[in-house]
């Protein structure tokens, strides 16, 4: 009888996996940068102004970033996956009203900041509908729902405004009290985005959104569930938008009809500048929450140091064009390597 050996388990081409790991050390290097200019920026403003990080003053950083970092999170998941979310900031809003109007009514804040998540939930769905099974480009959809939603919150709002005098004040004290100079939110934010990054880089769902990113067509040649998964990333993007949008009134105990406004190219700013790619298949979560805090801080550093806020605007952009620069010349070079590789193997 003839025994057939089982055929060498197949490996993917070392080419490919080279252009990963390169990607991989690229992306380290980028949050690395990206956490020494902070760094440096904190350390040079602290010499200018010795009680900037005062236990106040820390604690006031980490809930300035807070809210950012829960909606950039969310962002870095659809982006991943060659998408982007346009309606986060019209979410957060609506979302917002949502749990003040319920509190306002004698609610309490637990079931509040659950109404919230579920609305931005219901939000998030609605792109991921359209979006990974409609199959509608994602700056259409988006950009449609940010106005769709915009205007039911401006028709129901109207010239309302919720206070913080009309809220629990077990409510606006989680918002603003902590644990020492870390406040609950940014711990709140802090295990939401160590879960997120966790499951993106342990479980096979959050492997296929890099792999989507990449190259839509091959994965889902290679048997990878793209609707889907698209689906589920715009579901908990908008998901984390409704949860940011009740934190933010815990945060400001304020909330009315042009909430949340412009609150978008603020997000995908500190997305890109974090190192994820706006190209899709590279950059993580912990490099979108450490751009949000570099965000965050530049707002904080500029007045402390005596600067006009009128310059946030302005670095802000020079930010962000930097990252896309960056990301540009990465592309090329991973590219570049990539070819060599296949060349040198073939």
């Amino acid at each position: 009888m003839t025994v057939t050996a089982p055929p060498p388990a197949t490996s993917a081409p070392p080419g490919r996996n080279g252009a990963r790991r390169l990607a991989d050390r690229v992306g380290r290097a980028r949050e690395l940068v990206i956490l020494v200019v902070l760094l440096v920026m904190i350390a040079v403003t602290q010499a200018g102004n010795p009680a900037f990080l005062s236990e106040q003053g820390i604690k006031d950083l980490l809930l300035n970033a807070t809210i950012l970092v829960l909606v950039a999170v969310g962002q870095a998941l659809v982006v991943i996956t060659r998408n982007v979310d346009l309606s986060v900031g019209s979410t957060l809003g609506i979302s917002a009203f949502a749990a003040g109007s319920y509190l306002q009514g004698g609610g309490s804040p637990l079931p509040a900041v659950l109404l919230a998540t579920a609305v931005g939930v219901a939000f998030g769905l609605l792109n991921g509908l359209l979006v990974g099974l409609g199959r509608v480009p994602a700056l259409v959809v988006t950009l449609g729902t940010l106005y769709i939603v915009r205007g039911i919150d401006s028709l129901w709002v109207g010239s309302r405004q919720i206070t913080a005098a009309q809220l629990p004040d077990s409510f606006t004290a989680f918002g603003s009290g902590g644990i020492l100079a870390v406040p609950y939110l940014a711990l709140l934010a802090a295990a939401v985005l160590i879960a997120v990054a966790g499951y993106l880089r342990h479980y096979r769902g959050g492997r296929e959104c890099y792999a989507i990113g990449s190259h839509p067509e091959a994965a889902r040649l290679a048997g990878i569930p793209v609707r889907t998964r698209v689906l589920a990333v715009y579901t908990a993007c908008g998901a984390l938008a409704g949860l940011a949008g009740a934190l933010y009134l815990a945060r400001f105990g304020n909330v009315d009809s042009s909430t949340g406004s412009g609150y978008e190219l603020t997000v995908v700013s500190a997305v890109v500048v974090g190192g994820v790619a706006f190209t899709g298949g590279a950059g993580s979560v912990y490099g979108a929450a450490l751009g949000a805090l570099l965000l965050t801080t530049v707002n904080s550093v500029l007045p402390a140091l005596g600067v006009s806020s009128v310059w946030v605007l302005a670095i802000n952009g020079v930010l962000l064009l930097l990252a896309i620069a960056a990301d540009r010349i990465v592309a090329r070079r991973l590219g570049a390597g990539l070819k060599r590789r296949n060349v040198r193997h073939g």
